[in-house]
């Protein structure tokens, strides 16, 4: 028999395409008319999990929501409790706050003033230059200056202080104290030999003399004291306090790293244990990112609400309003992104879940996508354009191919700190790009068998 030519092949196929359409339809009329006949034997029907698992998923699911806000709150303090650099540069913008530096500058001037008195001290000086004989009138002139004279020193002591603390050097010296201060919180919290201040399991507070010591040996040698370097090592601790508040403390410090450590991660795996003994799991899939990502909105609200309190009890006396709303956002900042980017990461995986779900609506767009990928591969094909074997074989390959872009992403998002809200985004988007690729570079194989009377060859259409 002779080769069928092109054009016989392309009426074969949509034959049978015909046919295939024909008996979806039938197919689809015998499921709405309802039960079968009694001489049609039913497939077996697939055995269904117990509504127990879904109670387990839905417990599951509900308790690692829950725990969600306190993994990111554990997941801050740990991070601010134990790692210096992050302190110090969360806190040392702080020194180029108008507001803190308006702040300090006020604290100091009133400081300088309870312990000086500027107006007593301004009218001695005058008295004094009187009582040497100035005459009537240049005494009563001296007088008059007394209040001006003592409020042009404070504003003289005032504008000093401001330009002290607008400089550079105060940044460094804010700094500085923020990292000693650390180190030493850190230090004595786990009791590190090193420490300047340790504590003993009584509840004793002491200071350690050996830095001290070594620190005051050190500077002498550098003054050109150079007797200063035959001192020995002063090895004592002096016992300055008694209290079982330190040791609660140091258990309550221990508790908050070991949180922020694995909290994070048993939420996690709460929410993939109930997706996973689901009766639906691609349903569970969605509802788990949907449940997480409402308890990431209650958290910024709950932090929305803990600012206006914060700032409202916060008294103008002690501390102004504006200062009070730059120090709690300095201090929930890394708290209010981590809870925005777990956010957008659970709309993500709720889209990607609901897309990619048996749902109406979503087969409905991967077969708008499919038939877009396939009618620009076939143009591409028209013109000579091919993935070869290639393409055949990333098709084959397509569900691992496809699993292996999930894990990268997912890896990105896992293990890449800090997490961020553009993280999640860009994580995504390439993601969906890359899929985009592979579904345009494969090159789906569809074998057509012609009846069996017909010794029509196989045909493969790209």
């Amino acid at each position: 028999m002779a080769d069928p030519t092109n054009a016989e092949l392309i009426e074969r196929l949509s034959r049978l395409e015909a046919e295939n359409a024909l008996l979806r339809g039938q197919v689809a009329e015998q499921a709405a008319a309802g039960p079968v006949a009694a001489d049609v034997v039913p497939a077996p029907a697939k055995h269904r999990r117990s509504w127990g698992w879904t109670l387990l998923a839905t417990v599951l699911i509900v308790v690692g929501a829950l725990l969600a806000p306190l993994a990111v709150v554990a997941s801050w303090a740990k991070v601010e409790l134990t790692d210096t650099d992050t302190f110090v540069a969360t806190y040392a913008p702080l020194a180029h706050d108008p507001g803190v530096q308006g702040f300090i500058t006020d604290q100091a001037v009133k400081a300088v003033q309870q312990h000086v008195d500027i107006p007593g001290v301004t009218s001695q000086v005058i008295d004094g230059i009187t009582q040497l004989g100035t005459g009537p009138v240049a005494t009563k002139a001296l007088d008059s200056l007394k209040g001006p004279l003592a409020q042009a020193i404070v504003s003289l002591m005032r504008s000093t202080v401001q330009r002290f603390v607008t400089s550079d050097a105060f940044s460094q010296v804010w700094e500085q104290a923020l990292r000693t201060s650390h180190d030493q919180f850190v230090a004595t919290m786990e009791n590190d030999p090193k420490a300047a201040v340790t504590v003993g399991s009584d509840g004793s507070v002491g200071i350690q003399l050996a830095p001290i010591v070594a620190r005051v040996k050190q500077l002498l040698v550098d003054q050109g004291l150079t007797f200063a370097s035959q001192l020995p090592t002063v090895d004592r601790t002096i016992t300055v306090a008694q209290t079982s508040a330190i040791p609660t403390l140091q258990q309550f410090y221990g508790l908050s790293v070991a949180a922020g450590t694995w909290l994070s991660w048993v939420a996690l795996t709460l929410l993939a244990l109930g997706v996973v003994v689901a009766r639906r799991r691609s349903l569970a899939l969605v509802w788990a990112a949907v449940g997480l990502g409402l308890a990431m909105a209650l958290t910024l609200a709950a932090l929305g609400v803990a600012r206006l309190v914060f700032v409202a009890q916060a008294s103008p006396s002690l501390i102004p309003a504006a200062l009070a709303q730059s120090l709690f956002s300095t201090v929930t900042g890394a708290m209010i992104a981590t809870a925005v980017a777990v956010l957008v990461l659970a709309l993500s995986v709720a889209l990607v879940g609901w897309y990619a779900g048996p749902f109406a609506a979503p087969r409905r767009l991967r077969g708008f996508f499919g038939a877009g990928a396939s009618r620009l591969r076939d143009a591409a094909e028209r013109h000579g354009i091919s993935t070869g074997r290639t393409g055949e074989w990333m098709y084959t390959q397509r569900v691992l191919l496809r699993a292996v872009v999930a894990v990268i992403a997912a890896a990105v998002v896992l293990f890449v700190r800090p997490l961020t809200a553009s993280l999640v985004v860009w994580t995504l988007v390439l993601a969906v790009l890359v899929v985009v690729v592979l579904e345009l570079v494969e090159r789906p194989v569809v074998a057509v068998q012609e009846a069996a009377d017909d010794d029509t060859p196989v045909m493969t259409v790209s």
